[in-house]
């Protein structure tokens, strides 16, 4: 089995899902998420955001794929989670700053 190397924000973004604290050092401050039609600004509203979310969902995120394009990271992975359609894979677009994510964009 191939064991995908990612870089230590993203590594770091995924392993921390259920836990808003550990997520918030994954951002810069000023840091911007887009997901679900909605853009969130700042480390508080996406933490807020995406620990909603957990609680929500319930959901298990396993990478499986990632490329640079243009200078961001495009990880694609495979979500599970007390939600329709699931296991559905989605696309992450992470543009580091450094060993902090500035900005990402989660879509299908």
């Amino acid at each position: 089995m191939h064991t995908l190397m990612l870089p230590e924000p993203i590594a770091h973004y995924f392993a921390s899902a259920h836990d808003p604290e550990a997520l918030a050092k994954c951002f810069t401050a000023d840091a911007i998420l887009k997901d679900d039609g909605h853009t969130y600004e700042g480390v508080q509203a996406i933490t807020g955001f995406l620990g909603a979310a957990s609680v929500k969902y319930n959901a298990t995120t396993e990478p499986f794929d990632i490329r640079d394009d243009d200078g961001y990271q495009i990880v694609r992975a495979k979500v599970t989670g007390d939600f329709r359609g699931s296991p559905v894979n989605l696309i992450y677009r992470f543009g580091l700053d450094g060993d902090l994510i500035a900005s990402l964009e989660i879509h299908v």
